[in-house]
Parts: C-alpha cells; sequence; structure tokens
C-alpha cells in the first residue's frame, strides 16, 4: 500500500502544489484531503502557469484519478470555474471525482464571513471571506449541507428552508443586512447540480481499492501546520486541519494505510494574516525574500510576511505530523547572499526555549536565536543532483535536516516541474 501525504510544515504557501505536481507522475491517485478556495497551488509546467485553488494538482496528468475528499468545503461556483479554467487550457478533467460527503459552501457562508471579519475590527484574524470557516461551524453543527444532499432536489429544498430560517434572521437581527431568497439559490444551486453530478462518487472506496490493488496514492493537503485549527497560532489559524493525520478523516481511510509523510517547508519562512511571527523580517532583507521569491498569495495576491528559517517550527511540525522526509523549496531564492541566518530557539524572559508555545502572548514575546550559515554566489536554477550544489548550500540543508530531526529528500531550485532535485525515491 503506497501511499504518501503532503503535509505544510510552516504557515502555508509553501510550494505544496509544485511538490505535489512533482510527485504525482509517479502516484495513481491523487487526494485533496482539507480545507477549501481560501488555498492556492501554483503549478509551473515547461513555460505554463497554473494556479489551482480546489481541485488537485495531479490533474495536469491526465491519466490519474484526482479526488476532492469529504473534509474538504467546496464553493460549486468555484469549482466549475476552476473546471472551466482548465478546459480552456486543454486540461482534461473526466478523471476528477468529489466525495459525496463532501460539505457545500452556501451564499450566506460567504456574507457571514465578511461580516464577522468585519465586526472584529482591529482583532479580525485575516480570512479570506469565501465562506470556509462558516462552512465548516455548519458541519461541527450538523446544519451542513453535502455534496450528496445538492444533488437531491428535495432533501437540499429542506434543508435549505430549515437552514435560511436561521441565517436570515442572524442577517437582518444581528448585521442588519438583507437575508437570502430561497427560491434564488434553489435556481443557483440546482444547476450547479446538473453540471457537477457526473464527478459525484463514495470516494473512500476508491482510494481503499487502488491501496489494496498495491497502487499508489499521494495525498495533499492545503494551508500548512501552523493554521491548524489545533494546533497552530489559534486564532489566527484556517478552519480544518493541514496535519497529516488529517488525511485519513478527510479521505476516509485508517491511519494504518498511510506509509510516508513528507513536510513541504520553504527555505525561509513566509505567513499571509495576522499573528506573531518570531523570524519576520520588516527590513530591506525581508522585502528582498519577497520579491525575489513573489511571495504573493496565489488565492488573494496579499503580499507575504518574509523571515528567516525557523527550526523551532520544523520540529513542531515534525512531531506533530509525523514527518518521514522533508522537502524544502525555493532554495534558489537564498542565492546570492553573503550569510544566511536559521533561528535555533527563542529567546523567552532570559530563557531559551527550543519548543514552540501554546500561548500568542508567549510567541509575541519571543526573540529569536540565531546562527549564521555561509551563503553561496552560484546560481542553483540549473542543478540535477545534490552534488550540483555549492557545498555552502548544501551545508545549509544539512543543518536544516539536522535541526527538523528529518532527512531531507527533494530540494525545489526553480518553479519548474524539471527544476527539482530527488535524493530519495517517495514512492
Amino acid at each position: 500500500m503506497p501511499s504518501v501525504v503532503l503535509t505544510g510544515a510552516q504557515w502555508g504557501d509553501e510550494g505544496k502544489g509544485k511538490v505535489t505536481d512533482f510527485l504525482a507522475e509517479k502516484a495513481d491517485i491523487v487526494v485533496r484531503f482539507q480545507g477549501g478556495n481560501n488555498a492556492g497551488h501554483t503549478v509551473v509546467v515547461g513555460d505554463e502557469e497554473f494556479k489551482l485553488h480546489l481541485i488537485p494538482s495531479g490533474i495536469l496528468y491526465p491519466e490519474k484519478t484526482c479526488i476532492i475528499g469529504n473534509g474538504v468545503v467546496i464553493d460549486p461556483a468555484v469549482l466549475l470555474e476552476e473546471l472551466d479554467y482548465l478546459a480552456k487550457r486543454g486540461i482534461n478533467t473526466e478523471n476528477l471525482r468529489i466525495s459525496e460527503r463532501a460539505h457545500i459552501i452556501m451564499p450566506y457562508h460567504k456574507k457571514l464571513d465578511e461580516l464577522i471579519e468585519e465586526s472584529k475590527g482591529a482583532a479580525k484574524i485575516g480570512t479570506t471571506k469565501r465562506g470556509i470557516g462558516p462552512a465548516y461551524m455548519d458541519k461541527a453543527a450538523r446544519t451542513g449541507i453535502r455534496f450528496i444532499d445538492m444533488l437531491e432536489r428535495e432533501e437540499f429544498a429542506e434543508a435549505l428552508e430549515r437552514n435560511l430560517q436561521e441565517k436570515n434572521k442572524l442577517l437582518a437581527k444581528v448585521y442588519n443586512v438583507e437575508g437570502f431568497s430561497r427560491d434564488e439559490i434553489m435556481e443557483e444551486y440546482m444547476g450547479y447540480a446538473d453540471r457537477l453530478r457526473k464527478y459525484a462518487a463514495d470516494t473512500s472506496i476508491i482510494i481503499h481499492d487502488c491501496l489494496q490493488a498495491g497502487r499508489n496514492v499521494l495525498f495533499e493537503g492545503a494551508q500548512g501546520t501552523l493554521l491548524d485549527l489545533d494546533h497552530g497560532t489559534y486564532p489566527y489559524v484556517t478552519s480544518s486541519h493541514p496535519i497529516a493525520g488529517a488525511a485519513c478523516i478527510g479521505a476516509g481511510l485508517g491511519p494504518t494505510q498511510i506509509n510516508k509523510v513528507i513536510g513541504i517547508i520553504k527555505a525561509y519562512t513566509t505567513r499571509v494574516g495576522e499573528g506573531p511571527f518570531p523570524t519576520e523580517l520588516k527590513d530591506e532583507t525581508g522585502k528582498h525574500l519577497r520579491d525575489k521569491g513573489f511571495e504573493y498569495g496565489t488565492t488573494t495576491g496579499r503580499p507575504r510576511r518574509c523571515g528567516w528559517f525557523d527550526a523551532v517550527i520544523a520540529r513542531y511540525t515534525a512531531r506533530t505530523s509525523g514527518l518521514t522526509n522533508l522537502a524544502v523549496t525555493k532554495l534558489d531564492v537564498l542565492t546570492g547572499m553573503e550569510t544566511i541566518k536559521i533561528c535555533t530557539g527563542y529567546m523567552f524572559r532570559d530563557k531559551v526555549i527550543s519548543e514552540f508555545p501554546a500561548s500568542l502572548k508567549a510567541l509575541a514575546e519571543c526573540q529569536p536565536v540565531y546562527e549564521e550559515i555561509q551563503g553561496w554566489q552560484e546560481d542553483i536554477t540549473g542543478a540535477k543532483t545534490i552534488a550540483d550544489l555549492p557545498e555552502a548550500a548544501r551545508n545549509y540543508l544539512r543543518r536544516i535536516s539536522e535541526l527538523a530531526g528529518t532527512p531531507v529528500s527533494i530540494i525545489g531550485v526553480g518553479t519548474r516541474r524539471s527544476q527539482t532535485i530527488v535524493i530519495d525515491t517517495l514512492f
């Protein structure tokens, strides 16, 4: 049962799309297991760039089966836009399958997401306002609408009527805004159902049968560990679980069926949204990393906050997701720096700590403890093997691996699929 989980090992935006696309060549099935269209993956194939939000990156291989798992919340309008976008680019999407148990984002989810965020003022958490949080809230409250419900007109109408009684009252009484029309939503979503019906499946069975047959399955997460609802920098987190354990729940399989867990980690650190960020660089170096690494959100376009590599985070992720391997992306962005810093611990109230604190107040007080590594000047974007990298770059990777306690198996030296160095075969 060769199965691999890919998970973000920082605050998201680590380059999971490229690594997923690269590994998908050896996979038979690629499964997205959590999140919604608040995430985005950019994949470069040759001279073509593809931006994906819901559909797994493996869709760029026409022979692969791609699955949107039950742990994902789906905006049908966005999904159809993405399908149309790929069709116009000549990409076949007939092998896409959508879990019947995945929950649907409704118009009132998006409106409430916007209103709730605006009401927080200075305490806002930086939501993308795409309805993801409210959709997961309804799922937990057992009032959500699943993909299978949308395909059954009477079931959908009953659930919608029941939900609008509550949501419209909330919108009017609390936020003083107009509610939604049941008939308009019915017409809109029945149109979505007609187009998406052919993709519906009990995807857990597909995954199970594939694993039983000894075929390769790749599980693709969105966001990153520090945005995990339980293990991230709460409340500045997403509404799902990007850690590796969520692959089991969000795809419908047991933990004994997972073989390897790869943490995708940038050669430096970035973050979008609010909250403490110990190694953040608010100077010219931070601006340099942002500009050279083109650190702007795929989904939102928001500029990312940039900082040095944080080994405290790397160790935390290795523990919470049980990492077996690391994929280090954007190593090329560090080329040209005389020295490079690595955060090995935090100074907290006159004491050096080596573990990531749960308290945001404590994290905000933490100052990074750095060690300096010699940089390199050579262009590495054409490197094909680890031996092609300058000694200083190899030393940097070796130190990252030592501090994380996890071997580096994949190295990204550019945006293209071909600009990838593989040290260990993962399938």
